[in-house]
């Protein structure tokens, strides 16, 4: 199957409810699994958390291991799949959030640091 690239989520998506996203991303960075793939052109990735509004002046330790532990995966899924990790794309408008730190996010897929 040839996917597409990557779709992110944040667990306050109203069209989550507990499914909708292959893999889940929790702010400690640990990931749990869906069993299947389930769109056959993205690989949805959830990270528990809401970005819809700004609460929080910078990262803390633990969104850092969660942004840290969703670029590895990304990483490894796109070496698994041969899907290019630059092709990342919010779910919708309001999903993962306004407030989504997409800079700390960094993928450098040459070299595969991170």
């Amino acid at each position: 199957m040839q996917y597409k690239g990557f779709i992110l989520h944040h667990s306050h998506c109203t069209s989550i409810n507990g499914k909708g996203f292959d893999f889940w991303v929790d702010p400690e960075g640990r990931i749990f699994a869906a069993p299947l793939l389930t769109d056959p052109d993205y690989i949805h990735i959830c990270l528990e958390g809401n970005f819809t509004f700004s609460t929080v002046k910078g990262l803390d330790t633990n969104r850092e291991n969660q942004l840290f532990t969703a670029g590895k995966l990304i990483l490894e899924l796109s070496a698994r799949y041969q899907i290019s990790p630059l092709i990342i794309e919010p779910h919708n408008d309001s999903c993962p959030g306004a407030f989504f730190p997409w800079n700390d996010l960094v993928i450098y897929p040459s070299d595969g640091y991170h």
